[in-house]
């Protein structure tokens, strides 16, 4: 115990130090900027006894909620895979619109201090990330807050009567909030990251909606009627249960190994962007990619190394294709890829085989560092041979651009590796075993 209040003592130990320099002004600016608007609003403005009461009670309701949901949040933060939305925000847009936007910031503070303590500690995230995360809520708050308010920091004297300000205040705090949390994930990342990794996907923003729908309906109920404000919490709870099985869902439907989607989940999915293509009358190309040689990276290395080699190849195809296009992982060293959006006949075909080029040009030039930090071995001179099919032209399901494609990535293989072929090759049968 007393080892590990000495490291903490130790500023230098820090582990936030570790992050980019660029990352740490980023952090400590937010950090700084929602400390000194909560201060200054309590110095400039100081609330009276009815607000402070009012935030303390919203605190406690908070605290409450989180409590009631701790082992599904505990659960939600562990197989979130990327950005996470905790449904605190009824409490803590709430106090933005009741109470003084500095009380709010004090709110956000209680609220997300039990959050660490229950929620994310056991789940060992880093404290540097929660508490700013705290601080971007904090921001939030009081430029949401601060709309609605009379003067600055004296708080909203009924912000359910102006719609149009109610609206954008809502809008605002999820920009906010956002756009800090999108900004501090970029420049952490080692790779770039897709939209919907900073910023969460459709599902993640309709949840945060909801919340913030809630937020006014318990506004509505402390101006009312305050006791009907624990109506608020069955709701909550159940949407806690319904976000976690989407998130255990999703986590079922992702390749452990390389984050990418598995070949059951990438199949359905590619399914529906063929029917999307149809209609819209679009082509898709499907690649599937086999990793040249792996077997003697396995021997060699073992199959640990073998797992960062798929790792980093994975992340090679990720950075290689759009948002909106779909990577999975085939089995074995094999990986698919679908990409949407293509212009139909020969045109396609270019394009298809542009971005299968550029894929196997990215990975020849990978350097994979395994083994520990202080003696890293690199492992190079790794290649994929990709066969490539298009839609329309060699055929039209999923089933069969697989085929096609197979038939293609056999005669990449058989034609030496390291190469790219596209559509079926005259003659060309089935391949039964696998060609290594």
């Amino acid at each position: 115990m007393t080892t590990s209040v000495s490291g903490w003592l130790d500023v230098r130990r820090w582990p936030v130090w570790s992050l980019p320099p660029r990352t740490v002004c980023l952090l400590l600016a937010v950090e700084l900027a929602a400390a000194g608007l909560v201060v200054a609003g309590l110095v400039v403005a100081p609330p009276g006894l009815t607000p402070v009461l009012g935030a303390a009670g919203l605190a406690v309701l908070g605290i409450l909620h989180t409590e009631l949901a701790t082992g599904i949040e505990r659960v939600r933060r562990r197989v979130a895979h990327s950005s996470y939305f905790d449904l605190s925000s009824v409490w803590t847009f709430t106090a933005a619109l009741l109470v003084p936007a500095s009380l709010a910031g004090l709110v956000v503070l209680a609220v997300y201090a039990h959050l660490w303590v229950r929620v994310w500690r056991p789940a060992g995230a880093p404290l540097f990330r929660h508490v700013y995360t705290t601080a971007t809520v904090a921001l939030a708050v009081q430029v949401a807050g601060r709309l609605l308010a009379d003067g600055f920091g004296s708080g909203p004297v009924d912000p359910l009567l102006s719609y149009p300000s109610l609206v954008l205040a809502m809008v605002l705090y999820v920009l906010v909030n956002q756009v800090l949390v999108a900004c501090a994930m970029s420049l952490t990342a080692e790779r770039r990251l897709a939209w919907r990794d900073l910023i969460g996907d459709w599902d993640d923003h309709v949840l945060e909606g909801a919340t913030l729908c809630l937020a006014v309906l318990a506004s509505v109920a402390v101006l009312r009627a305050p006791v009907l404000v624990f109506l608020v919490l069955p709701p909550l709870l159940v949407l806690h249960r319904a976000v976690l099985i989407r998130q255990l869902e999703e986590r079922a439907n992702t390749d452990a190994k390389t984050g990418l989607l598995t070949s059951a989940a990438w199949r359905g999915r590619a399914a529906r962007s063929l029917l999307r293509a149809r209609r819209s009358r679009t082509a898709v190309a499907v690649l599937i990619l086999d990793l040249d040689h792996f077997k003697s990276v396995n021997d060699t290395y073992g199959h640990l190394a073998g797992d960062e080699v798929l790792s980093a190849v994975a992340g090679a195809l990720l950075d290689e294709v759009r948002d909106g296009d779909l990577v999975g992982r085939f089995g074995g060293e094999e990986f698919v890829v679908l990409l949407g959006g293509l212009p139909a006949a020969e045109a396609g075909r270019v394009q298809s085989h542009a971005a299968a080029e550029r894929i196997r040009r990215t990975v020849r030039t990978l350097t994979v560092d395994v083994g520990g930090p202080d003696d890293p071995v690199p492992i190079s001179d790794l290649s994929v041979s990709v066969g490539a099919a298009l839609s329309e032209l060699d055929g039209r399901t999923i089933d069969e651009l697989m085929q096609i494609a197979d038939y293609a990535l056999y005669a990449a293989k058989r034609g030496g590796r390291n190469q790219v072929r596209l559509g079926r090759p005259e003659g060309m049968a089935r391949r039964h075993t696998d060609d290594g």
